[in-house]
């Protein structure tokens, strides 16, 4: 057959059907997210969901995480440990269908467990599929059983290889560096975040983590334990910790409600940015759904019936609006529903209509009791509502300005923006620049084709600080709304940012490489995810790494990221070298500027993500807040990896 009629001869056979552990080789993103950092992680929550599950259903009280030498993951839990008798249809162990078969497991039993967490329901066998080894050891009815896998298949049938007082599983696995081949290192603080958020979710839990890569002060390897008795009261205070609070109690509630168990906490601070935080079964659903949209009407309902009956908003020339009643707030809303259904762009939107009307009747009795109970806390809430109300009514004229001048056509842009030709957003990039020295010297190096420069004057206003109206007001701030083209406020949310007029899809902040420029990249993001938040998620926020050094020997030079970098390079030129230090952007010219920072052939742009919203909250409300010791803290325990310029 010609290779002509073979392209044509699209017939059944053409069809490739590949096995469930084949395709998840084939196609990892499609079942943990992506094969980057964030999909690394990914692998070790499936595999701790399976022991919070046991714990869920009362079998297990305790977990342990290790991060091994060779970067490997060992989890362990007290649960009743994973059946290993032969499973009738699949003619094999039941841990070898578990650990190699997807969509098999006890969580799609409904008489296994009422909920379960974990997002796609592939669990362990995915982990598996994506492995280079993977040993999965079993105590159980007093047997020690163990079977070993490379790739997700099994070298040999399930062996008894001893006997045993405890029970539980032990899995360790070591994620296969031909997929994950940007990296296979693990980050601590990220896993050791999302074991705090578990242990606060899953009240009663011990947990515990440990880096066997690394050693304290003390010799000993670095380890946390978490354990919360009061759940999600402990979690709130854990998360406004950085934040003054304007009442002394968290207002919370436990309990089911159309069989559907809800919790809920909140608190009130003096901070002007709404905190709200939603769980699915423990999986953070920050886009929200059904249940947030319930503990909103819940929440405005009760305490507008309660703001009108005191009297208190006679004196208020204008209506009070739902988002008045959630500035300062911080809450925390979790659910566990038996078969969740997912939507949105990343599947972290509940969808189930029943379980709004559960927690609205649910927050609806929690706060009637509570102000009714604590009058003077009502007081101040109620306060702190018509000050929110006031100051949106200043906002929303501030805001305007930004619309009208967005809106506007192409004269409308800010006049410092240095905009590029191509008209497609999907092509093109705007970096935003510190200082305009080096604005002029990226204006010059950049391709005008595809990238467009702005300019940013000093530093930008700390929003973590600033009433709303203020930000609004800010110059600098109304000149990157202005440039991106984006508009506030959606049909669903008055907030929420319109990003279907955004003129760039790559959004670069390119400061220089010390103290300085590392403060003004965080001034930035802070705003960035307190009113723009929909870009990082959308994946449009970048940071530029520029050199910190030029190394040269005659006519030899090389740039270099890092100290490392640079003795390496000055030991390969041998002999004397000369290295210069860039201090600033602005020390570079516009070729070297290009080649190192603005090609897209060979500079390295870091892409901001939000892993852990409720971590990436508490850490900008520590770093850029009013509450020093916790800010202090963070310093002096992060300090060793700090870049200082004498």
């Amino acid at each position: 057959m010609s290779e002509e009629a073979k392209k044509n001869n699209y017939s059944a056979d053409s069809i490739q059907a590949l096995e469930g552990m084949e395709h998840v080789r084939m196609r990892p993103s499609m079942y943990i997210g992506d094969v980057g950092t964030r999909g690394l992680h990914h692998l070790v929550y499936e595999v701790v969901d399976n022991s919070i599950d046991e714990a869920m259903g009362g079998y297990c009280d305790t977990i342990s995480v290790v991060i091994n030498e060779d970067n490997s993951i060992t989890t362990k839990d007290n649960g009743r440990g994973i059946p290993v008798d032969l499973h009738k249809k699949e003619g094999v162990s039941a841990l070898q269908v578990v650990m190699t078969k997807i969509g098999a497991g006890g969580k799609f039993d409904k008489d296994s467990y009422k909920v379960s967490g974990g997002l796609h329901g592939v669990g362990v066998s995915c982990v598996n599929a994506l492995s280079n080894h993977l040993t999965a050891t079993v105590h159980r009815d007093g047997v020690i059983w163990e079977q070993e896998y490379e790739k997700g298949k099994a070298l040999y049938p399930v062996k008894r290889i001893g006997e045993t007082e405890e029970r539980g599983t032990i899995v360790t696995f070591r994620p296969d560096d031909t997929i994950f081949t940007q990296t296979v290192e693990y980050n601590y603080e990220t896993l050791a975040n999302r074991m705090r958020e578990l242990s606060f979710l899953n009240k009663g839990i011990t947990i515990t983590i440990t880096d066997k890569r690394n050693k304290d002060d003390k010799g000993e390897f670095i380890s946390e334990v978490f354990h919360s008795t009061e759940g999600l009261k402990e979690f709130v205070r854990f998360l406004d910790g950085t934040r003054e609070s304007l009442i002394q109690n968290v207002i919370s509630m436990e309990g089911e409600k159309n069989d559907i168990p809800v919790e809920v906490a909140m608190i009130y601070n003096t901070s002007y940015t709404e905190n709200l935080h939603s769980y699915v079964n423990n999986i953070n659903t920050h886009e929200g759904g059904t249940h947030l949209s319930g503990f909103r009407r819940g929440l405005t309902s009760t305490l507008k019936k309660y703001a009108d009956a005191s009297g208190m908003l006679d004196k208020l020339k204008f209506e009070i609006q739902g988002d008045d009643f959630r500035e300062g707030l911080t809450a925390i809303v979790s659910v566990k529903v038996a078969e969740p259904q997912f939507e949105g762009q990343t599947k972290t939107k509940l969808g189930n209509r029943e379980v709004s009307s559960a927690v609205s009747q649910s927050v609806s009795e929690m706060l009637t009791n509570y102000l009714e109970e604590n009058p003077d806390d009502a007081k101040i809430i109620i306060q702190k509502v018509i000050l929110a109300a006031q100051a949106r009514h200043a906002a929303t004229k501030a805001r305007e300005m930004v619309q009208r001048k967005t809106v506007m056509s192409i004269g409308g842009l800010p006049g410092k923006l240095s905009d590029c030709s191509d008209q497609d957003p999907v092509n093109c990039e705007v970096f935003l620049v510190e200082g305009d020295s080096a604005g002029g010297t990226a204006k010059q190096g950049r391709d005008r084709m595809f990238q467009a420069i702005l300019p940013l004057r000093g530093k930008i206003l700390n929003v973590e600080k600033a009433m709303p109206h203020r930000v609004f007001e800010n110059e600098e701030i109304k000149n990157i709304y202005t440039a991106l083209g984006v508009t506030i406020g959606t049909e669903e949310d008055s907030k929420a940012l319109n990003l279907s007029k955004l003129r760039y899809h790559k959004v670069v902040i390119m400061c220089d490489a010390d103290v300085d420029g590392s403060h003004i990249e965080t001034l930035i993001l802070t705003f960035f995810f307190r009113y723009m938040r929909e870009l990082i998620e959308g994946g449009h926020v970048y940071i530029a790494t520029p050199p910190l050094y030029l190394v040269k020997k005659g006519t030899k030079k090389r740039y270099a990221w890092n100290d490392e970098e640079r003795d390496a390079i000055a030991e390969s030129f041998n002999g004397s070298v000369g290295i210069q230090r860039y201090k600033g952007l602005g020390e570079m010219n516009a070729e070297q500027l290009w080649d190192t920072t603005m090609n897209p052939e060979f500079r390295t742009l870091r892409q901001i993500v939000i892993d852990n919203a409720t971590e990436t909250d508490r850490v900008f409300s520590m770093l850029m807040g009013d509450e020093v010791p916790p800010r202090r803290e963070f310093i002096e325990k992060n300090a060793v990896y700090a870049n200082i310029d004498v």
